[in-house]
């Protein structure tokens, strides 16, 4: 059997690793690494994604001479094909990204948009119907301000702010709170709601719609390629605690 490396009087041997691996809870992040490695092996670097690459790695790691660069490599314990390696690993990562998922984006931003619309709105609850009526009416015919009442009355933390939340995504408040304000115009008032042991009087301030722009873009596509890792990942790990069963039994 081949030693794989020692440290101090130990030495580790290849079939440890997924047990260490495990003990030290290092398995998820060591096959996402094997997963991406995969499934990014076959991308493709121009000449000057690749140089450009390793002086972005170079400047990060502030090697400015071939002495520095010698130092910093004998320090990591790397090769220079291993260095260049680790520098192009992101680029490959983006470029696999962008293949996979750019053209994906619109029907996932569609899929999302209720999530990433926001709102600022203000909220007073109180437990007593015939004082969230009164406090709505005063508000509604213009007899006290929304913010005074909400510090005044309200018991929730949102008193502190004058009964103002957000910017928060529309899915984040309660479903029928998210439902209101989905379907609101600003300023608009709405009766007092009951919610569990609450009556809450809402008023949506202003709604902010999602906009597929160039970091909306990014955002998207981070969260379909973490998805799809995790899922990857899972599938592997799934398959791993089977193995030993199918094995045992044959």
């Amino acid at each position: 059997m081949t030693d794989l490396f020692q440290v101090g009087n130990r030495v580790i041997q290849g079939e440890q690793i997924p047990m260490l691996l495990k003990r030290y809870q290092l398995m998820p992040q060591f096959l996402r690494g094997i997963v991406l490695d995969t499934a990014i092996a076959d991308i493709p670097l121009t000449e000057e994604e690749r140089i450009r690459a390793i002086e972005d790695l170079a400047v990060q790691q502030k090697l400015t001479s071939p002495e520095a660069r010698q130092a910093w490599l004998k320090s990591q314990g790397l090769t220079p094909a291993e260095m260049e390696d680790l520098a192009t690993h992101p680029v490959r990562v983006e470029k696999f990204k962008q293949t996979t998922w750019s053209s994906k984006v619109e029907s996932y931003f569609m899929e999302r948009k209720m999530f990433l619309d926001q709102v600022i709105y203000s909220l007073i609850r109180v437990q007593d119907q015939g004082l969230a009526y009164e406090l709505y009416f005063r508000i509604q015919e213009g007899e006290a301000k929304f913010a005074d009442l909400a510090r005044e009355y309200s018991k929730g933390p949102e008193s502190r702010t004058g009964g103002l939340l957000g910017p928060v995504p529309v899915s984040q408040p309660h479903p029928r709170i998210g439902k209101l304000l989905s379907i609101s115009q600003p300023g608009q008032l709405w009766p007092p709601q009951v919610l569990a042991e609450w009556f809450v009087i809402i008023r949506l301030e202003k709604f902010m719609p999602a906009q597929l722009d160039d970091a909306m873009r990014r955002r998207l596509i981070d969260e379909l390629f973490e998805t799809w890792l995790k899922e990857e990942v899972q599938k592997v790990i799934s398959l791993q605690s089977v193995q030993p069963s199918a094995t045992s039994g044959s």
